[in-house]
């Protein structure tokens, strides 16, 4: 789907209107040169009512401040020691990444404001060691940040922290989006970075949920890259303390953020904070979209084809997998139950979601199914994807004169001579 393709915009507004989005922009974003389209896929979120929080980090602006004034930081993303020269930069620093905000939004003819709502207080010593001007959310002014949102403005959010005493603190940036996200009951937090999301093992992660998540921090964190552990960490967190869904996407992509909220494949990692797909009975309002989402494959005859009356007609066999109310899959199980057989048909999967393990559950739902009918019995005919079901799935082959009379007469007409593949219930 295009970012810019209305009607796949349109399936999204109602679930995500007056809804908060936590949006977190590494400094290195800010100082990217798809920065200017990024904040215009703020704009399109803003138009279409979706109240946007802005926080902001600022460790490549203090890396590149520090060598200018030849100091060398003893803190770059507000964990750590923070001394004062650190600390003097990093305000700076912000103030830079801040004002670039105001700017790239007023050519938007957004308005935002820059915030002193999250109120901090020193980490203090750790360990034996006093980390001096780093610090911790210690409070978020809600009362604030919903006045501004509901007056449409757009709070910025820098990497600092404020006590009752004047004192100013630098704290993770990482740390105040998911902080925010959890007392602002945001629907997404969404964290923008260099990278393609989050990676275990080498291998780019399309989504996980939170509590897998949180394991493979415990037992082997050094498979997640040092850059995203603590993206990792605070996506965790934030699921876990009621935020729905955490992203981290590459923000150097043109329309990314639009990209990842209003398609179902996105472009980076999603966390989530439980199980957001299912498998339902197809109702008669998914047809079209089932139509849509086999028309390929039936053109190609890798599916038997099927019209709209014919789907109306035996919709109860159907079964659709659904993403966050979008179809990425369907199944069939047709009954017969004079041999006590089922016929697993109209398995599919959309591209964008294969190699994720859900051809598995849906063949898997169908064969739960045909157990809790008493069936002795599942057959597929198959003309291209047979090795699959025999290698993966536990089906055997069988021929022609293993199929129900009824079914038989079928595949005598039909002449696609399909393979007979079968598997024992009982």
């Amino acid at each position: 789907m295009k970012p810019t393709d209305l009607r796949g915009i349109l399936q999204y507004i109602p679930r995500f209107r007056d809804r908060t989005f936590i949006i977190a922009i590494d400094g290195a974003i800010a100082a990217d040169d798809n920065f200017a389209n990024l904040l215009l896929d703020v704009a399109v979120l803003r138009s279409l009512n979706i109240r946007v929080v802005l926080v902001h980090g600022a460790a490549r602006q203090i890396t590149a401040l520090a060598a200018r004034e030849g100091i060398t930081p003893t803190s770059f993303d507000g964990t750590g020691i923070t001394d004062a020269d650190t600390l003097r930069i990093a305000i700076a620093a912000a103030h830079h990444v801040t004002h670039e905000l105001l700017q790239g939004l007023a050519t938007s003819d957004l308005r935002a404001v820059n915030t002193n709502g999250i109120v901090a207080s020193p980490v203090g010593i750790i360990q034996g060691v006093d980390h001096l001007f780093t610090g911790k959310v210690e409070k978020v002014d809600v009362e604030l940040f919903q006045a501004l949102l509901s007056q449409g403005i757009v709070p910025i959010v820098p990497p600092l922290g404020f006590d009752g005493e004047g004192r100013t603190y630098r704290v993770n940036s990482d740390a105040i989006a998911c902080t925010l996200g959890v007392a602002l009951k945001a629907t997404k937090v969404i964290y923008v970075t260099p990278f393609e999301g989050i990676s275990i093992a080498g291998q780019i992660v399309r989504q996980i949920l939170a509590a897998d998540l949180d394991e493979i921090l415990k037992i082997r964190k050094a498979d997640i890259p040092a850059e995203l552990q603590s993206k990792a960490l605070y996506a965790v967190r934030a699921c876990h303390e009621g935020v729905p869904r955490v992203h981290v996407i590459n923000g150097t992509v043109d329309e990314g953020l639009l990209t990842e909220v209003f398609s179902n494949e996105g472009i980076g990692t999603l966390i989530y904070a439980n199980e957001y797909s299912q498998v339902r009975p197809a109702r008669k309002k998914d047809i079209r979209q089932i139509m849509q989402l086999t028309k390929k494959s039936m053109q190609t005859e890798e599916l038997v084809k099927r019209n709209r009356t014919s789907l109306e007609k035996q919709l109860g066999d159907y079964y659709v997998y659904e993403i966050d109310k979008n179809l990425v899959g369907c199944i069939a199980l047709h009954t017969y139950p004079e041999t006590s057989q089922g016929e697993l048909a109209f398995l599919y999967v959309s591209p964008s979601h294969e190699n994720q393990g859900i051809g598995r559950k849906l063949i898997q739902f169908v064969e739960n199914r045909a157990r809790e009918q008493n069936l002795n019995e599942l057959l597929v005919l198959s003309t291209q994807s047979f090795t699959y079901f025999q290698s993966k799935v536990g089906f055997t082959e069988g021929s022609p004169d293993d199929l129900p009379p009824k079914r038989r007469e079928k595949y005598d007409q039909s002449g696609r001579k399909s393979k007979v593949l079968l598997k024992k219930l009982k």
